[in-house]
């Protein structure tokens, strides 16, 4: 295109100037190109290499089979291919082939967990609760933690807790917060028969988080490694309260966000409408339910 005339104009005219005025991404324009200079037997540019594709798959399958050993890597067969049968070709293209082909270690490959049965809400409260944690920036203050506790059943929250040291103290606030808002008190064994649903974060492993509610009779609930669905009670709070009140937003202080996650907090329980309480807040959910267990 760029060496090409216009035939109304006369002119040549660059690839970069023809892709704006077409509102046509370059990147998109060169893998066209390139396909068809694939589909013509073109192929992409450089020297051509002794042997094609097809043919070293042949050479692949046939060391993989007459290996004794099992679940190698592409490396191995490159070495062996490369040094003793003095077939030259790069790492990256006998991976490449191996994983067109399926022949990569199944080994290797990660296996995520599926112990869970992709259900975390309860359908009565004080069952199960969950915490977690996030970082905000501030201008004075740098980073500054907010913790928070939510019910599984109604998604409410709890407690909320804006610090600028996130420790295991501060991470246990939220539960006492929410020990106090159900039962009125936070004695020994006055969380017994529920579960607290956290992540592997260094405040909640710690022994006196675990301790401290082990005190409390709350039983500890870990989420599942690389599956933060796993508590996704809270990490949709926090997803939410981000949306709501912390992006777009500067604060200036550790008091700034304390007063906006206060005021959303306030505002969420009892406005924000959630589906699974049938399209109800977290307090009308409450108070429905409150009412029924009365009657």
């Amino acid at each position: 295109m760029s060496v090409s005339t216009s035939p109304f104009t006369g002119k040549k005219y660059g690839i970069m100037r023809v892709c704006d005025i077409w509102g046509f991404p370059r990147s998109t324009f060169y893998e066209r190109k390139r396909c068809c200079e694939k589909s013509r037997g073109k192929g992409k540019r450089g020297p051509k290499t002794k042997i094609d594709d097809e043919k070293l798959l042949v050479l692949i399958r046939c060391d993989i089979e007459e290996s004794p050993f099992r679940g190698e890597g592409h490396r191995k067969v490159w070495a062996r291919l490369r040094f003793r049968d003095s077939v030259i070709v790069g790492k990256n293209r006998i991976l490449r082939i191996m994983r067109e082909n399926s022949l990569l270690s199944p080994h290797r490959r990660v296996k995520k967990s599926r112990a869970h049965d992709r259900k975390i809400v309860t359908n009565i409260p004080n069952v199960m609760w969950c915490t977690d944690g996030a970082r905000i920036l501030t201008v004075d203050n740098g980073f500054v933690w907010i913790f928070a506790s939510m019910e599984h059943w109604n998604a409410e929250c709890l407690g909320w807790h804006v610090t600028k040291r996130g420790d295991r103290f501060a991470a246990l606030e939220p539960i006492s917060q929410g020990l106090e808002r159900v039962f009125g008190k936070t004695c020994g064994k006055v969380g017994r028969g529920l579960s607290l649903r956290m992540d592997h974060g260094s405040q909640y492993t710690s022994d006196h988080f675990q301790n401290q509610i082990k005190y409390w009779g709350i039983a500890p609930s870990f989420s599942f490694v690389s599956e933060p669905q796993t508590n996704g009670v809270a990490e949709r709070f926090f997803r939410t309260l981000k949306e709501q009140v912390i992006y777009g937003r500067v604060f200036k202080n550790v008091e700034e966000v304390r007063q906006a996650v206060g005021k959303f907090v306030e505002l969420y329980n009892e406005e924000w409408l959630i589906e699974k309480n049938g399209f109800k807040s977290p307090n009308e959910a409450r108070r429905e339910y409150l009412t029924k267990e009365v009657a």
